[in-house]
């Protein structure tokens, strides 16, 4: 019987006992020595929220709205790349999973399963996280097969014109390491259980929004080598506005933590901004997300909606960024834990986990709807 979970440290846990040794330690590491990792978890944990009683509590409503759609929470599943690895088709399950809870599921242009096949076996629209390689034909090709999909918002991640080094990939294997084939080899013949389910039957092993621009599988032999040859550095806000172009629907810039990009956001015709430090996994020692947020909040002064994501670990971590201004947050390695240790079930079951955590800490800060929780909730005295 697989073992169940509680919170989003339980899935933690059962993903590490289940995936090979490189795949775990590519989604739970950072870059360097992963102090923007840890900040993402502790600033946000740090967030002391004032408790109110003797409130009427005895209906919550944790919908909103954002981009013209109701949703039933603020509450999203942010790009993560490789999760078709995590479950068999993962980003398939995971797409499922997030239908059924009516929030938003964004596909990385890094996944195993394409635009195509998303589509195909999801009938809810998705959101589609695109990155700018160097083959600007390619790119727009990929901004019109997500046209044809019907994706509901376009997020152009900026905070990767030069991969982060991720000293975790190095020792695990997956990327530019000193080790063998046959060290990933014998981590896969360790967890025989993923082994059967996705090494097997989970083919193909590819990534499959590039196999039009590489032909095989070959990013996956040395992930972060290829984005260091192909993505494109050079890339500046006009290229945000050809993006634009090409694209009518909402956009969103995600990987903004400064103020003045922010505002340059804005005035590059964005519908909206991420909030985000790429989890900790590009420029080590920046500020973490909950610390950024309300910098960038007040400079965009309600000109577009803020989303955030980064360290958040529970419903309660929502509303501590909601608190902090987000308009809504994007979650990612909580996602991907729980796809990892029980597949689409285990995306639902924590996705329940984060509605039942936010209606705890929005009752017992006196709260009853999510445009009620402002920075009054936050006990600026301990935080």
């Amino acid at each position: 019987m697989a073992k169940k979970a509680a919170s989003v440290s339980d899935y933690r846990a059962l993903a590490k006992a289940r995936l090979p040794h490189f795949l775990f330690e590519y989604l739970d590491g950072g870059s360097y020595d992963e102090v923007t990792l840890k900040r993402n978890v502790d600033d946000l944990r740090s967030i002391a929220l004032k408790q109110r009683v003797l409130c009427d509590v005895s209906s919550i409503d944790l919908s909103t709205e954002l981009f013209g759609k109701h949703w039933a929470m603020p509450v999203g599943l942010g790009p993560v790349g490789l999760s078709g690895l995590y479950a068999r088709r993962g980003e398939v399950q995971a797409a499922r999973a997030a239908a059924a809870a009516d929030v938003p599921f964004s596909l990385s242009t890094l996944s195993a399963c394409s635009i195509g096949e998303v589509a195909e076996k999801t009938s809810f629209p998705f959101w589609f996280q695109l990155y700018i390689v160097k083959d600007r034909t390619f790119v727009s090709d990929m901004i019109a097969r997500a046209k044809e999909a019907g994706c509901g918002a376009l997020l152009l991640t900026v905070d990767l014109a030069v991969p982060g080094t991720r000293y975790r990939d190095y020792r695990s294997g997956l990327s530019g390491s000193i080790r063998g084939k046959s060290s990933k080899l014998r981590q896969v013949l360790e967890r025989p259980d993923w082994a059967w389910d996705v090494g097997l039957h989970g083919r193909p092993h590819t990534l499959g929004n590039l196999d039009p621009l590489l032909g095989s599988g070959a990013a996956l032999e040395d992930l972060m080598g290829w984005v260091a040859n192909n993505f494109d550095a050079s890339v500046t806000w006009k290229d945000v506005e050809w993006v634009r172009s090409e694209w009518k629907g909402p956009l969103v810039i995600k990987g903004v933590l400064d103020p003045d990009d922010a505002r340059e956001a804005a005035a590059s015709g964005a519908d909206g901004i991420i909030v985000s430090n790429h989890g900790g996994r590009q420029l080590d020692g920046v500020s973490s997300s909950a610390r950024a947020l309300p910098r960038v909040v007040d400079a965009v002064a309600g000109k577009m909606p803020v989303l955030a994501d980064g360290g958040v670990r529970s419903g309660l971590d929502v509303v501590r960024m909601l608190a902090l201004g987000a308009d809504f947050v994007l979650l990612g390695r909580a996602w991907a834990y729980a796809l990892a240790a029980r597949g689409e079930a285990g995306v639902a079951h924590m996705l329940k986990l984060i509605d039942a955590e936010m209606r705890v800490a929005m009752a017992l800060t006196g709260r009853t709807t999510i445009s009620e929780i402002n920075s009054d909730v936050i006990d600026q005295a301990t935080s």
